[in-house]
């Protein structure tokens, strides 16, 4: 009964603030499952060998834009509040803000084909929009992460996350 009455106390005296809960800050290897080993999709293929026109090199690029559109996920995070660094994408834009973008792990991620795989893409909601000038600004995302697939035009996103604050990266 005393912890209750010190933590009341503490929150109506003016300047007393209670520490916020550590928050997790992810790095994307998190994000894939450690048993995930996508190099094992071209199995004793040698890329070496295939021009762009051979057939089997557009049915091997097929195999893998399907296999890495269907990445698996790490579902350990979700519903979870986390902070996440990336470089982000604006996808649903006003002349000042972006209310959603994408968050992927490097640069010219998304504009080379084939994207990366979905578990390495999130699209991130932000209600009330972020600033967001150019493609592939480096941002800091703390918000609730959910192991949610979401399609876009850029690429297959495996993650969603709900931005509540969206900061300029910094290492």
């Amino acid at each position: 009964m005393r912890v209750l009455s010190i933590l009341c106390a503490a929150l109506l005296l003016p300047g007393v603030a209670l520490a916020e809960p550590e928050i997790p800050e992810l790095s994307w290897d998190d994000l894939v499952p450690s048993d995930y080993r996508p190099e094992n999709l071209l199995g004793n293929l040698d890329l070496s060998t295939l021009t762009d026109a051979d057939p089997r090199a557009q049915e091997t690029m097929e195999k893998l834009k399907k296999r890495w559109e269907d990445a698996p996920v790490v579902k350990t995070f979700t519903g979870q509040r986390v902070r996440l660094p990336g470089f982000a994408i604006p996808l649903e834009t006003d002349t000042t803000t972006a209310k959603s973008f994408i968050l992927v792990p490097y640069y010219g991620a998304c504009i080379h084909v084939p994207p990366p795989p979905s578990n390495q893409i999130v699209l991130v909601n932000a209600p009330g929009g972020v600033n967001i000038k150019e493609a592939f600004e480096t941002v800091m995302v703390d918000g609730t992460l959910r192991a949610e697939a979401a399609r876009t035009d850029v690429g297959h996103a495996g993650y969603t996350l709900t931005a509540l604050k969206v900061t300029p990266y910094k290492e």
